[in-house]
């Protein structure tokens, strides 16, 4: 049975970028599946972020910057003032999930935003990056004009902020497990060892069949 894996993430979270590199290594030859799943920090009309502000710059210099010097990953602060909405790229990835390359296009936006500095709330930015990553520019355009998947994408939110009460991200669900934060692959691999042990069938001793059937 595939072990299911659900990450919660938002664009504008650089430690969900920097998520990405442990998961994808421990979650190498083994039966998992990924989905990531839309969470949006400061969703539209909330106001965001800015780059040059206090908060943001006191949080990269001590976690951000230390966390991916450490991992040996390349990200650096975006200066796009302020912070972009990401409801339309992340309308953009109920498209690219349908087209089957959910993961792919969730990975580009990342590191669109956090290594190129790439404005992600910019249709026409959104949609040079899923012809990037093979979706059709044309049709993934008139998705996010018409907004399309703007339901599609509320009632993910919905059961993100709600049913799987999640309050920070990333947060990692691996089967029954719950985990908030940047995990280490070791870390990883343990919650995944454990929730497959879990989940393989518990079958009662000396059962057999016979030659004359069962």
């Amino acid at each position: 049975m595939t072990l299911k894996i659900k990450v919660y993430s938002d664009y504008v979270c650089p430690f969900c970028f920097l998520a990405e590199k442990p998961l994808e290594e421990a979650i190498k030859g083994k039966d998992v599946e990924v989905e990531w799943m839309p969470y949006e920090l400061r969703p539209y009309p909330n106001e965001t972020l800015k780059p040059e502000g206090g908060y943001l710059q006191n949080t990269w210099k001590q976690s951000v910057y230390p966390m991916a010097e450490q991992m040996g990953i390349q990200i650096v602060l975006p200066k796009v003032s302020p912070q972009p909405y990401t409801h339309l790229a992340f309308e953009g990835y109920q498209y690219a999930k349908e087209k089957g390359k959910g993961n792919e296009y969730n990975d580009r936006m990342l590191r669109a935003f956090f290594q190129e500095e790439q404005d992600i709330a910019s249709i026409d930015v959104l949609t040079k990056l899923a012809g990037e990553i093979g979706l059709d520019q044309t049709e993934y355009r008139e998705v996010l004009e018409t907004r399309k998947y703007k339901a599609v994408h509320q009632k993910a939110l919905k059961q993100a902020y709600n049913e799987a009460d999640i309050t920070a991200v990333p947060t990692f669900v691996i089967g029954d497990a719950k985990a908030a934060g940047v995990q280490s692959k070791e870390t990883l691999e343990q919650l995944i060892k454990d929730e497959i042990g879990r989940q393989k069938p518990d079958f009662p001793e000396g059962m057999a069949c016979g030659v004359d059937g069962c």
